[in-house]
């Protein structure tokens, strides 16, 4: 069975994670999705999820980016039609779950930290999440569960368009300085994008424009991007975390 770890914890902890899990599920293969979401950007984290899951034909998605660590929010497990998202109840499963067909949630009792011997109070990636992908690969979870109604709610796609301008968030800055944004492909209609007073036409590849010329494009997410042929769009519009709304002018 196949566990993907996508986080905000960088080096060390995931490595950590990995541990608890293989200590009590040997069989597992454990596959890193990303261990650099933007600290506490769950939206970023629910889109890379959401991007990622699909590619996995049955697995545990544990996703923890967690804002909110030590406090009441819930620990959570959802079983979906063909996988198991298992995260801090903040919305970051939300899309994927729903999009595969949520069928039940779960609470996570905390008391599932016995497996590792303590409950830190700001790392249950380690002490919940971590034993209850195990379980949840041994198909013993369920123990240490109580079913619950719901689940918070996060939309990704909360893009507004209008006749001359589109208003959207950047919710991903990858290593090249493309900002991926949540607009979807199917929405789009125009050819140019302003921002900042800066053209970026829409075009099929990076090679359709010049070297150094701004472009957009349909990305591999299947959203808008906003590119710099071999150069950097974040640094050029000063744009450098996810989830900022931005304001497009369209023609």
């Amino acid at each position: 069975m196949i566990v993907t770890l996508l986080t905000d914890f960088g080096d060390f902890y995931p490595g950590v994670m990995k541990g608890v899990i293989l200590s009590l599920a040997p069989e597992t293969r454990v596959v890193d999705i990303c261990h650099t979401v933007e600290p506490q950007n769950v939206l970023q984290g629910a889109f890379l999820l959401y991007n990622s899951y699909r590619f996995f034909k049955s697995a545990v998605h544990v996703a923890v980016v967690d804002p909110e660590v030590g406090s009441e929010r819930r620990a959570i497990a959802v079983k979906t039609k063909n996988h198991v998202f298992i995260a801090p109840d903040n919305g970051i499963v939300y899309p994927s779950a729903s999009e595969d067909g949520i069928e039940r949630v779960y609470e996570i009792d905390l008391s599932i930290s016995k497996l590792v011997g303590e409950l830190s109070y700001t790392f249950h990636g380690r002490d919940v999440f971590a034993p209850a992908a195990a379980l949840a690969v041994r198909g013993d979870l369920w123990k240490f569960c109580n079913e619950i109604e719901d689940m918070k709610k996060l939309e990704l796609f909360d893009y507004k368009i209008e006749s001359d301008r589109i208003v959207c968030r950047v919710v991903f800055i990858d290593r090249f300085g493309n900002l991926v944004t949540n607009l979807k492909a199917k929405d789009i209609n125009a050819k140019r994008f302003y921002l900042k007073g800066i053209e970026f036409p829409l075009v099929k590849t990076y090679s359709d424009v010049k070297i150094g010329e701004p472009l957009a494009l349909i990305g591999s997410f299947g959203t808008l991007e906003l590119s710099v042929r071999n150069g950097n769009a974040s640094e050029l519009l000063g744009i450098d975390k996810g989830g900022v709304e931005i304001e497009l002018e369209v023609s």
